[in-house]
């Protein structure tokens, strides 16, 4: 199979990990050669409640048996659909009373972008150096990496940089800003978080010159740091929600939140203000809606912060730096960038599946499954030191 990957498959490097995939189940993957591995990575933040969780799949066979693709979003009213907007718009604030389902979460920053234009009749986005919201043409524009966009532009025009957690900065969000884009936590960047009150000194600039704040929640979201989004940490709250990823509970989804007044903007002048053929899929729609309910029936996000500290407690090692992140979205972060490459496949030889952070060449994700026991917890954290003590002696 491997052969064939390499000969058939598009890649994204000319250096694939390449293992080869049996199954997964629970916080673990199997390979074909019935190698187990416990995964840290947990699809890059996509499987919040582990591989083939019981009542996602009990779901997903139940709809199986009624209905798959009908017709294109936002015609027919779906059940699936429609139980999983009321049920995500529940425990959100006030503002944030409609979803558009997507099939990925750049679809759905794309759809957010196009909406602060629609709704403020400007075409100036501002995002964040090191920042990541997708690769369409439109989520690589406020993407703030320019080797990143080497061999692409023209890009879409209008996007300007600030230093996320660069309070001088806001002095360039003015009444010509549409739009503020910011990842809550940093992901590629190193798993940055905000320093306290910058959100909301940034929701309060917007505020006062018009503009919206979008928050992308596409890696964060849906039990990450120990609440449904990130945002609820900091006494902030976005014009607009992105979220996706960890959606799905491994099924590929998206969506954009807003209040009502702005989405409305898609449905006239022109009609069809962004449309989708497979989004709101009613066979995935259920398999989020069952995650969703999985993350509270389990009271998942009650275990994260004893988890995370657990994780800090145990990761103590002279080649580690410093643990970034929040919650169960954890950076290791090394003095220097040969450590995590190293690092990263010496645990894959010991079983333990962990994975590189986009633009931090010197870091290292843990992102688990939010329902990992303790005892797999401290048997990926003994990997890691034995791992680096291995290749740093």
């Amino acid at each position: 199979m491997l052969n064939d990957f390499l000969k058939y498959q598009a890649k994204t490097s000319d250096r694939p990990i390449g293992l080869e995939i049996e199954k997964a189940k629970g916080s673990f993957i199997w390979d074909k050669h019935g190698k187990k591995y416990l995964d840290f990575v947990s699809g890059v933040s996509a499987c919040n409640i582990g591989h083939l969780h019981p009542d996602v799949i009990k779901s997903i066979k139940s709809q199986l048996n009624k209905y798959m693709h009908v017709m294109v979003y936002g015609e027919f009213a779906q059940e699936p659909a429609v139980e999983l907007c009321k049920n995500i718009i529940k425990y959100l604030p006030e503002n944030l009373e409609v979803i558009y389902l997507t099939n990925s979460g750049t679809e759905a920053i794309e759809g957010a972008l196009k909406l602060s234009k629609k709704a403020t009749g400007r075409n100036e986005i501002i995002a964040a150096y090191n920042s990541y919201h997708g690769s369409t043409h439109g989520s690589l524009s406020i993407t703030g990496k320019k080797s990143q966009k080497k061999g692409y532009y023209p890009l879409v025009p209008g996007a300007k940089f600030i230093n996320f957690n660069k309070e001088d900065d806001l002095s360039l969000i003015t009444n010509k800003t549409a739009a503020v884009i910011l990842e809550t936590i940093q992901g590629g960047a190193g798993f940055i978080v905000p320093e306290e009150k910058y959100l909301l000194k940034i929701k309060e600039k917007c505020e006062s010159v018009g503009a919206l704040l979008i928050l992308d929640e596409i890696q964060s979201g849906f039990g990450r740091t120990g609440k449904l989004f990130g945002f609820e940490h900091y006494e902030v709250v976005p014009d607009i929600l992105v979220m996706g990823k960890a959606m799905g509970g491994g099924l590929p989804i998206g969506a954009f939140c807003s209040s009502n007044l702005l989405m409305k903007r898609f449905e006239k002048n022109p009609k069809l203000g962004h449309i989708t053929t497979f989004g709101g899929n009613p066979l995935i729609a259920t398999s989020a809606l069952s995650t969703l309910k999985v993350i509270f029936k389990e009271k998942l996000m009650n275990q994260i912060y004893y988890k995370e500290k657990i994780i800090r407690q145990k990761l103590t090692h002279p080649s580690i730096i410093k643990i970034n992140g929040k919650g169960l979205m954890l950076a290791l972060i090394f003095k220097n960038t040969t450590i995590p490459k190293k690092l990263i496949y010496k645990c894959i030889q010991k079983g333990l599946i962990l994975y590189w952070l986009l633009w931090d060449k010197k870091a290292v994700r843990i992102t688990p499954p939010l329902n990992i026991s303790l005892e797999e917890i401290n048997k990926g954290c003994k990997i890691i030191l034995d791992a680096i003590d291995e290749i740093t002696n």
